[in-house]
């Protein structure tokens, strides 16, 4: 890894941390606005951050929060990933991922006696195509129909993180005027989807990505639920635990 990575709580973010953070988010995105932005974070509780180890400079953040809702008459927690950015030149670090597993296997151990889901409103294929890398079962999935239970969670988590915009029909959150997307340099998939079942369903369940539609994706949060690549990631140069 070239990049290091930290977690941080919104609250301890030093001095000019949010200033790279967004001068970050500007370069990736259009339409990004200072206070929306400040807003998104406000409502967060860590940020994953990674730097280039060489020269110290923001490369990347994700921020995170725990939602808790109620499905059936139960609670149900899940870890949920905001924004996300990484500077293109390190595309294919794990540095973000690996931080990201640990706060989950935290989660996971914390969490143990209550139902626990990773919730992701995905605007772009690359942070999409971490589920089919990740998890054993996610949704939505090219392979299976989405269970019922899975769609209420859906459901319950997306109308509180946006009940103004969320369509449950196609389970997206739709993009108001002026709402930031990614710039369509990174967002074109170029010939991808001729190869990769995954990015075509991304596509075909989000055909209006590019204006900044999210689709909103769970996955189960448990050890047994990562595949054997996650745990590399989240455990890299060690040995493996066994999942279970």
């Amino acid at each position: 890894m070239r990049l290091r990575s930290s977690l941080i709580e919104v609250n301890d973010l030093v001095a000019g941390g949010h200033d790279a953070m967004f001068d970050l988010m500007d370069r990736a995105y259009v339409n990004v606005q200072r206070e929306q932005f400040e807003a998104d974070l406000a409502a967060k509780k860590w940020v994953i951050q990674v730097h280039d180890q060489l020269t110290d400079c923001l490369a990347g953040f994700s921020t995170q929060a725990v939602l808790q809702v109620e499905v059936d008459g139960q609670p149900v927690r899940a870890l949920f990933s905001g924004d996300t950015v990484v500077d293109p030149q390190h595309w294919g670090d794990i540095a973000l991922a690996h931080e990201w597993g640990r706060l989950a296997m935290s989660l996971i151990e914390r969490h143990a006696e209550q139902p626990l889901y990773w919730f992701l409103t995905s605007k772009g294929f690359r942070t999409y195509k971490y589920l089919p890398l990740f998890f054993r079962e996610w949704y939505p999935n090219v392979n299976a129909p989405t269970p019922e239970r899975e769609c209420a969670v859906i459901d319950a988590l997306a109308r509180q993180v946006a009940p103004h915009c969320y369509d449950e029909t196609s389970q997206i959150i739709r993009a108001t005027p002026g709402k930031e997307h990614v710039r369509a340099t990174l967002a074109d998939p170029g010939n991808r989807p001729r190869a990769d079942r995954h990015v075509r369903h991304f596509i075909s369940r989000n055909p209006g990505y590019q204006l900044g539609d999210e689709l909103c994706c769970v996955a189960p949060l448990s050890k047994a639920n990562f595949t054997a690549a996650a745990l590399r990631v989240i455990y890299p140069a060690a040995s493996v635990p066994l999942a279970g």
